[in-house]
């Protein structure tokens, strides 16, 4: 599908927000996963590099490690997304700190090929500590993804950048970032999410305080939350009834793991539960027609030794 004008993205989500009605995104880590959020009625879908490792059975954090190239993982998955994906925007991951990428061409590249908009992922915002200190100081800090957001902004594509706190709210809407989404860390739940996570209340306070900061630099600017312990439909709804100003949910565990490993493991359950009828039966082989006829011919040998 060709990209779709963030002028008309834009102008869709302003009637949305308007009526009370939430903005729902979501990362596809598989054509299937793309059909069915499409299928669901979702507004954004995203292709994250994490998509391939979560729907391969995965951790989403290996999408922060060293395991592929970010950047060319989600060109090689735009081929499995894009062709079945009919209506709904897509936007790419883009690894705004990759070195070796001339970012006005992949940017150009990713809009040529059909997406409508990109986000910073992986991103140098979900690490912390020494190691948070080593990529600012040493080249590779969370300004370049902002650079990246500024530089998709001048050509004219949807922005929606992760922010972990309002500094980097901030820096992102003056970049022109047109959705600022909350970032509460790697996703709870299911088999391979994360177990250590803020509570909800946790997550209300921070959000509050990033919102507020954007909105600072820009009034108009859409505003959204993703991950840590907001992993189901009733934990969404906790946090937007809560928040002041929110206008959405953006998933991508959430969305395409968690359910896919509840709905599988359900079906199975079902299957094994199918009890076949109680009954005894003595087996025999079923025979073909050579088998019957030497059978036969084995049956009257016996008999004329007998009656010798």
């Amino acid at each position: 599908m060709a990209a779709i004008p963030r002028k008309k993205i834009l102008e869709k989500f302003r009637k949305m927000i308007a009526g009370g009605v939430p903005i729902v995104g979501g990362g596809a880590g598989t054509g299937l996963s793309a059909k069915a959020e499409e299928a669901g009625g979702i507004d954004l879908i995203i292709i994250y590099n994490s998509g391939r490792y979560r729907m391969a059975g995965r951790g989403s954090a290996a999408g922060l490690l060293a395991y592929g190239n970010a950047n060319e993982i989600v060109k090689e998955m735009a081929y499995e997304v894009l062709p079945v994906v009919k209506k709904t925007p897509v936007l790419a991951g883009v690894n705004g700190t990759d070195p070796f990428v001339i970012m006005p061409l992949l940017l150009a590249e990713l809009k040529t090929m059909g997406f409508s908009g990109v986000q910073n992922f992986p991103t140098i915002g979900l690490f912390d500590g020494q190691m948070r200190q080593s990529f600012d100081e040493t080249g590779m800090g969370f300004g370049l993804e902002v650079d990246m957001i500024a530089a998709a902004h001048e050509l004219d594509l949807l922005t929606t950048p992760y922010v972990f706190n309002p500094d980097e709210a901030r820096a992102m809407t003056k970049a022109g970032a047109d959705i600022v989404v909350a970032h509460m860390g790697v996703t709870t739940g299911g088999s391979i999410g994360a177990t250590s996570a803020k509570s909800l209340d946790d997550c209300v306070m921070e959000i509050d305080d990033i919102a507020e900061a954007a909105r600072a630099v820009r009034k108009d600017v859409i505003l959204l939350c993703h991950g840590g312990p907001i992993s189901m439909p009733d934990d969404a709804r906790y946090i937007l009834e809560r928040c002041k100003g929110l206008h959405g949910f953006y998933g991508a565990s959430s969305m395409e793991r968690l359910p896919a490993e509840a709905a599988i493991a359900r079906q199975t359950a079902d299957f094994k539960a199918v009890t076949l009828e109680h009954r005894t039966q003595k087996w025999e082989p079923v025979l073909g027609k050579s088998d019957a006829q030497t059978k036969k011919s084995g049956a009257k040998t016996t008999a004329k030794k007998k009656k010798g």
